[in-house]
């Protein structure tokens, strides 16, 4: 009976095709990279019989996948979402943009906005985090500035990279003479996050994260690339700083095993790997183990814009990551594909806004024009 069970659960059939104003009737695809910093992201656009239109936006993903999926979509209904996620479960920046499309396509359809469709409002204002691009001190007055402007006044901080001869102790020092330098730079009340980019190892990691336990980062973002159990307790159970891990995973089961073990403060699955369907769920199991939901994010415009409507249809959503590239051209780049509209905070939120979908224009004229590709 059980090995029954499973073949019944297992077997996820194509959906038949569809007939009517819900019909996918075209998809097409732009490759995006970023003039200056080489940033690279795919938007998606899904249109159907009606004339509506959805955008999603996911990671780097190959002309041959986008042509695949052409073909697999075909005819399809909008509402193909587990669909989408089965077949594109190996592509998963792909499936990301893909279920990101449908998703923004439903609500135009049904006239809600994007966050309204994911069954919110649970807020009506999203806090925001300046992602910091790895560069050196002596070049961030200018993106901090930009980003202070703006109204961003949580920021994530690169931890410097430790050379392989460094003593310990001078790593740990140079982090705080970084810290106290951005601190100084983003203004007193900056809320800074420590982004070790999974490059530590767990126990210089937990020395890392110990001896600036009394400097108060809001959490150590992604510490080290080792995701054991035993290798993550030296770091969660010798300090009290909080840990965020997830921006690599793209499997439910792994974020799991991460709470089950209590190794994880705020979960971080990246928006470029995970659509926003996918993240509800990792965010309703973190739910049963009171952690927060921060997505990860260092894509495009877009995306900014399905976290922040994520954001307000999650419970247990902290913050949404928004890259704030180091040079003036991206930044034009960004507002360009969105007919103008600067991913920018208010006091360190951002307002939801009530229109239909994302609530934004995307720029197809733009799109062409920064494109490696167009499929």
């Amino acid at each position: 009976m059980r090995r029954r069970l499973k073949a019944v659960v297992a077997f996820s059939p194509p959906p038949q095709a569809a007939t009517g104003p819900l019909q996918i009737a075209s998809l097409r695809a732009w490759r995006i990279r970023e003039p200056e910093s080489g940033r690279r992201y795919t938007i998606i656009r899904i249109l159907s019989q009606s004339g509506v239109a959805g955008f999603g936006e996911g990671g780097a993903v190959k002309a041959a996948d986008i042509a695949d999926a052409k073909t697999a979509l075909a005819g399809q209904r909008a509402t193909a979402l587990e669909f989408v996620r089965n077949r594109f479960a190996s592509v998963p920046a792909l499936e990301a943009a893909l279920s990101n499309a449908l998703i923004d396509l439903m609500a135009r359809s049904t006239g809600v906005p994007v966050y309204q469709y994911l069954g919110g409002p649970t807020r009506f204002k999203a806090r925001l985090m300046a992602r910091m691009p790895d560069i050196g001190m002596a070049a961030f007055a200018e993106p901090v500035r930009f980003a202070r402007e703006h109204g961003y006044k949580t920021f994530t901080l690169p931890a410097p990279p430790k050379e392989a001869m460094t003593r310990l102790q001078a790593y740990v020092d140079s982090v705080r003479q970084k810290m106290e330098g951005f601190k100084k730079l983003a203004g007193a009340d900056a809320e800074i996050v420590l982004d070790g980019a999974g490059a530590l190892l767990p126990g210089d990691a937990a020395m890392v994260a110990r001896a600036l336990e009394s400097v108060h980062p809001v959490w150590f973002d992604e510490p080290t690339s080792v995701l054991t159990n035993d290798a993550l307790s030296r770091i969660t159970d010798e300090s009290i700083m909080p840990v965020g891990l997830g921006r690599g995973i793209h499997d439910v089961s792994t974020f799991q095993n991460l709470l089950r073990w209590g190794s994880v403060d705020v979960l971080r699955p990246s928006l470029g790997l995970n659509s926003l369907h996918k993240i509800r769920r990792m965010a309703a199991i973190a739910e049963t183990h009171y952690v927060a939901v921060a997505p990860y994010h260092d894509g495009g415009p877009l995306a900014t814009m399905l976290g922040i409507h994520l954001a307000a249809a999650l419970t247990n959503a902290y913050v949404q990551e928004v890259p704030i590239p180091a040079s003036p051209r991206d930044r034009a780049m960004r507002a360009e594909l969105l007919g103008g509209t600067v991913e920018r905070a208010q006091d360190g939120f951002a307002a939801l806004v009530n229109q239909p979908g994302l609530g934004v224009r995307v720029d197809e004229q733009a799109l062409n024009k920064y494109s490696e590709e167009t499929v």
